[in-house]
């Protein structure tokens, strides 16, 4: 394994200290050195990987420097227009330290989600005409390849990627942690939304623990699973898979269990729903400050006013609960969509949390059979 601190060295000797990124499980060691030891002007955590690929242009624009971009492999796709059309050498060739988290790796078991984008990753790469590494984790190797890099960097000005393989990096926890944004797990506040809800109610749950928690409290409770749309990948988009639902299904209502970083990554959709105005869409915001799932890296959303910025695309009602009983109360009262409830929660979670058990596609088809009925 490769300490982070020692990459971290490697990069700041050839003059990069400046990072942007969307956290990922494979690189959370070395998110988390970054987080705890560059100043905060210096580490920018964006909405999406496309942000941070901007973020790291404008920077390398006001000082020629060359800045470190980091990302799932899943996020390559919001990433791909500004690689193409901003850095890429046939545009404005701009130089970047890419380091990519190669889930799905074939050959490695993971979630069915990553399956299609770990075949494809470095075929993407070299689609786009981004060279390429699996960054090694041996020192001697390492310090060879960073070399390579910067040296390739030099000749042409573009950008240049390192694929990081699980446990790459050595162990580093993470220091720096905000307050809780509530007194609720996110899983109990799971709970409540889903023992309050008739069972005719239509669910889509967004990527991460918050689906993987509503499948295990399905089986606590003896309930089925048909009911519920669990959004494994394409992360930020259950809102809108969502709303497509409600416009089709305007007799049932449906909630959407979204999460902070996933709705900041495509806020956009929120102005959609706005002004599409479902009246059966409930937008129900479980906001710990944190993309929990990929190692609890802070998001913005505890700096900023999610249900202010809800009001203003149009959602009819709006509130924020920060305990059971302000959750149980928003919940009982009747709505008239869309309305957003932000649930500040803990980025607390089981150890023992399991996954479901049922294929994406066996989830999507018993979920349609329940949509029909």
């Amino acid at each position: 394994m490769i300490e982070p601190a020692y990459f971290h060295g490697l990069l700041e000797k050839n003059g990069t200290d400046f990072f942007s990124g969307v956290p990922d499980s494979l690189l959370k060691d070395f998110c988390a050195y970054v987080t705890d030891t560059v100043p905060e002007e210096r580490h920018i955590i964006p909405a999406n990987e496309g942000s941070a690929v901007a973020l790291a242009a404008g920077h390398h624009l006001a000082t020629g420097k060359i800045p470190l971009v980091y990302m799932q492999n899943s996020g390559i796709g919001n990433a791909v227009n500004p690689l193409l059309s901003l850095v890429d050498p046939d545009v404005y060739n701009i130089p970047l330290v890419l380091v990519i988290g190669w889930r799905g790796e074939p050959g490695v078991k993971d979630e069915p989600q990553h399956v299609k984008q770990g075949k494809v990753t470095c075929e993407l790469l070299d689609a786009m005409g981004i060279p390429w590494v699996v960054l090694s984790d041996n020192r001697a190797e390492l310090d060879l390849q960073v070399s390579e890099c910067y040296r390739r960097i030099g000749e042409t000005g573009a950008p240049y990627a390192f694929i990081v393989r699980k446990d790459t990096f050595a162990p580093h926890k993470l220091a720096k942690k905000k307050d809780p944004a509530g007194n609720l797990s996110r899983e109990e506040a799971i709970e409540r939304i889903v023992l309050a809800s008739d069972k005719r109610d239509i669910f889509v749950s967004t990527t991460g623990k918050a689906s993987r928690e509503l499948y295990e409290l399905r089986k606590k409770h003896g309930m089925g699973h048909g009911s519920d749309f669990l959004t494994v990948g394409s992360m930020g988009h259950a809102s809108q898979i969502a709303l497509g639902i409600a416009l089709e299904k305007k007799d049932r209502i449906v909630r959407c269990v979204d999460g902070d970083g996933a709705t900041l990554m495509h806020m956009g959709g929120m102005a959609i729903i706005g002004t599409r105005n479902p009246a059966n869409f409930q937008h129900i915001v479980l906001n710990n400050g944190a993309h929990e799932s990929v190692g609890a890296q802070p998001t913005v959303a505890l700096d900023m006013d999610i249900s202010a910025v809800a009001s203003a695309c149009g959602y009819r009602s709006v509130s924020v609960v920060t305990t059971a009983r302000e959750l149980d109360e928003a919940l009982s009262s009747g709505f008239t969509g869309p309305q957003l409830i932000e649930v500040r929660v803990t980025t607390e979670s089981r150890a023992d949390l399991g996954r479901p058990s049922t294929s994406p596609r066996e989830n999507k088809s018993s979920f349609m059979a329940f949509i029909k009925e």
